[in-house]
């Protein structure tokens, strides 16, 4: 069984930075790929950012684009967060899958976490 922890999260203020961590666990010797998607209130789930086993795969969501930083160490993911705004505001939520995938579609990942809590104000 795999498990995905995230932490970080919380609030800050417009401009401000955040980050986010998750850890996969259960099966160690499982390279992931490894993502975030994030929903806010009455939205759909949309892609973040995601990043390949060995680190040298990255995709990002336009909207975050030179804003947001994936990066990983081993099972562990990282998303750094600067220059936030109110609509980056949403629950976000660590995924993961057993092969090489970075894409976009939530339906590639078959793993994920609870979710974390990130509020941005204006």
């Amino acid at each position: 069984q795999v498990q995905l922890e995230e932490s970080g999260g919380g609030s800050t203020h417009a401009g401000g930075s955040l980050q986010l961590s998750c850890v996969a666990s259960g099966r160690p010797y499982t390279r992931f790929a490894m993502g975030w998607f994030r929903q806010a209130p009455g939205k759909e789930r949309e892609f973040v950012a995601a990043i390949t086993w060995s680190g040298g795969g990255v995709n990002y969501a336009d909207s975050v684009k030179g804003r947001f930083t994936i990066l990983r160490v081993d099972h562990q993911i990282f998303l750094q967060m600067n220059s936030l705004k109110p609509e980056d505001t949403a629950v976000y939520y660590c995924a993961a899958n057993a092969g090489s995938f970075i894409e976009q579609n939530a339906g590639y990942y078959s793993y994920w976490g609870q979710g974390i809590q990130v509020a941005v104000s204006s």
